[in-house]
């Protein structure tokens, strides 16, 4: 647990948002020598300015049977938390859709008030089109938040205590994944340079919650073997229940989406009538990174490689 505290306080306190380019590479500087600490061979791997994503890569792609992988990124601030229910498409897409239709009200009300004392109607379409494409700039490129303990600090810290808690192999990769919060940039970039079709572990918002969600891609939840492997490697415990899902509906929108064959990891409180949720992503309130859930995920990964693994 000492080293969690102390790599938990580089992230939350040095490296809080890795939003520009100059906090992504000093950031990656830090990341790089913590992963040789560990033992793990690095390397930054780019892919062009048009892409303008930066991977950190632990590991050789071409002979991994395996891939760990959180993405470093930080978002922007929003005026209401990007929530997010794994369980619950619905509430999911409700709760989006409403905030767009308020997002739409508060511009169309600007562009009304504008117009409406100039008796100038012709304006109101032009302002009404600028003020949204304003908007929308700001949700995608606008201020940085501040506070990102749960997206994704908690993801690159359960990586990187997996890394310091397993040997090196070749059959494992690390990958430390930019531009999530750009599309996912970095994750399509290297699918795209690497084809692989092995299995993809994503931690993503693994810090706020006492639920574990295991979440096998359609394609993966079939794989006896893994499924077995992840029941046998993730008992339940006092502070953290997994919760390994291969039954119905999911939806969880973060990096292991490019990778056919996955795994999402993310961590979840509930509430009943609507499930599992993650709170206060992209908000100020978003400070809550369990270091229960840190050590058991890297407890849990050291148990689960090597039983995956023995089976390819």
């Amino acid at each position: 647990m000492d080293d969690i505290q102390r790599l938990k306080s580089y992230l939350l306190k040095i490296y809080p948002v890795r939003r520009s380019a100059q906090q992504k590479a000093e950031f990656r500087k830090w990341l790089l020598s913590e992963l040789k600490k560990a033992g793990w061979k690095a390397h930054e791997e780019t892919y062009g300015r048009l892409n303008g994503s930066v991977n950190i890569v632990a590991g050789d792609p071409e002979q991994a049977d395996i891939f760990l992988c959180a993405h470093y990124d930080t978002g922007t601030k929003m005026p209401a938390p990007d929530f997010v229910s794994p369980t619950n498409v619905l509430a999911h897409m409700i709760y989006h859709l409403t905030v767009s239709l308020v997002l739409i009200a508060l511009v169309f009300g600007i562009s009304l008030a504008v117009c409406f004392p100039l008796n100038q109607p012709g304006l109101m379409l032009p302002l009404f089109l600028i003020l949204a494409i304003v908007a929308l700039w700001i949700f995608a490129y606008g201020p940085a938040n501040k506070n990102n303990a749960n997206g994704n600090s908690s993801g690159v810290l359960a990586l990187l205590c997996t890394a310091c808690a397993v040997k090196y192999t070749k059959r494992v990769c690390l990958v430390f994944l930019d531009n999530n919060e750009k599309n996912l940039l970095g994750a399509s970039a290297f699918q795209k340079k690497h084809h692989t079709t092995a299995l993809a572990v994503n931690f993503d918002c693994v810090g706020d919650g006492e639920n574990l969600l295991l979440i096998p891609s359609k394609y993966s939840r079939w794989d006896a073997g893994l499924t077995q492997a992840l029941e046998k490697a993730f008992p339940d415990s006092e502070q953290v229940h997994p919760r390994l899902l291969v039954k119905g509906l999911q939806y969880y929108p973060s990096d292991q989406r490019r990778f056919r064959f996955h795994v999402a990891v993310c961590a979840c409180r509930y509430l009943g009538g609507l499930g599992y949720y993650i709170p206060h992503l992209r908000t100020k309130r978003d400070t809550v990174l369990r270091e229960q859930n840190i050590a058991y995920i890297a407890a849990c990964m050291a148990r689960f490689l090597p039983l995956y693994l023995e089976q390819q």
